[in-house]
């Protein structure tokens, strides 16, 4: 199977997301308000999005996906989607993790880079193919 650790973490992703979405709908609504349930929400749809992307490109045969995308998108997403579950999970607690706001744009910024670069390669592919 081509891109096995690649198809392995995208269905991880969205099992996860799926499990993550079933939580905050469940089991943390009530106890959050609309607008802290609203971010939680972004993170669990960029994760599904994100996880549902890679199963997408582990089917494509591009050697340079495996190590430089699966980083950056992992690291991306850990810090975007990871950084807003905490800052809303920390809204139920006595501490509160403001540390981590400035975290989720560079988990963005990471993303963007991660799908421009896919793209950079894909139309040099392209071009050479």
């Amino acid at each position: 199977m081509k891109n096995k650790s690649i198809i392995t973490a995208a269905l991880l992703l969205i099992i996860s997301g799926i499990i993550l979405g079933a939580f905050g709908a469940h089991g943390l609504r009530p106890h959050l308000t609309p607008k802290q349930l609203d971010g939680y929400n972004t993170a669990v749809d960029y994760q599904l999005y994100h996880g549902l992307a890679l199963l997408v490109l582990g089917g494509l045969n591009f050697e340079w996906l495996k190590k430089v995308h699966l980083l950056l998108m992992g690291l991306g997403l850990t810090l975007f989607s990871g950084s807003i579950y905490g800052l809303t999970i920390s809204a139920l607690m006595e501490t509160k993790l403001t540390f981590l706001g400035p975290i989720t744009p560079i988990g963005g910024t990471l993303l963007i880079l991660a799908w421009s670069l896919i793209l950079i390669n894909f139309i040099k592919f392209r071009k050479d193919g």
